[in-house]
């Protein structure tokens, strides 16, 4: 099964324009996020794929791939579709330009539910882990998924699912980790369906897959990441880094 690693890497970013090029101790976002998807040795290839030739220069000149959309795109998914549109590939995953901390044990766990997936049944597999604190749950920009008794997703949402009325129900909070592992028809499918209501409601691309029926089987790790969305979080990645200077 070849599996290869494909960063989405848009260069403007609505609350953090220009993330991906930060400075984040001597190596930009998206070069220290590319060095770690390779160094984790789970991928027949890693690529970056941008709209942007300052970002494309930057991973050229570490010596890494970088692919150039050609088009606009609304999504990570709709860049990547494009990206591996004609590669011999059968697996995908998406690693998040932005996350520069990705370790290799989850990528591996999502990797193994294909390969466990002997009848093809599994869309797209993605990360979730529990949540308990308030502020965290109730955040919108964390987002919460359901699943049912097979960990498949039902859905996601930026809203606090489910809506505790009761209490004393013992409700599980789960948060999304947006990185997920894709069949690469998967992929195709998503670039060639349109967004439905859902979607551009919770502007959260995963939802597509969902309303078009598509299985999202979903990974639990205790793995905690620093993705970079706010000047804040670069703060908090820099000060991670000066007591991890192995990183």
């Amino acid at each position: 099964m070849k599996t290869i690693a494909v960063i989405p890497a848009r260069y403007n970013s609505t609350r953090f324009p220009a993330k991906l090029m930060q400075d984040l101790a001597g190596k930009t976002v998206i070069a220290r996020t590319y060095e770690a998807a390779v160094a984790t040795h789970l991928f027949d290839d890693v690529f970056v794929v941008t709209d942007s030739a300052l970002i494309q220069h930057e991973i050229l000149s570490i010596g890494g791939k970088a692919i150039m959309s050609t088009k606009e795109h609304e999504s990570g998914s709709d860049r990547i579709a494009e990206a591996v549109f004609d590669m011999e590939v059968d697996l995908v995953v998406n690693v998040q330009g932005d996350e520069p901390f990705i370790k290799k044990a989850p990528l591996e766990q999502l990797i193994a539910v294909f390969k466990n997936d002997f009848d093809s049944k599994i869309d797209l597999a993605s990360l979730m882990r529990e949540i308990t604190a308030t502020a965290e749950i109730e955040n919108p920009n964390t987002v919460k998924v359901v699943v049912d008794q097979f960990n498949f997703a039902l859905y996601f949402s930026r809203s606090v699912i489910p809506y505790p009325r009761d209490l004393n129900s013992g409700a599980k909070y789960l948060q999304h980790i947006g990185v997920y592992a894709f069949r690469k028809q998967a992929l195709l499918d998503f670039y060639s369906l349109p967004m439905k209501e859902l979607e551009a409601c919770e502007k959260l691309e995963q939802l597509r897959y969902l309303e078009f029926g598509k299985r999202i089987c979903m990974v639990t790790t205790d793995h905690v990441s620093i993705g970079i969305d706010t000047p804040e979080d670069l703060e908090r990645a820099k000060q991670f880094l000066s007591t991890n200077p192995i990183l």
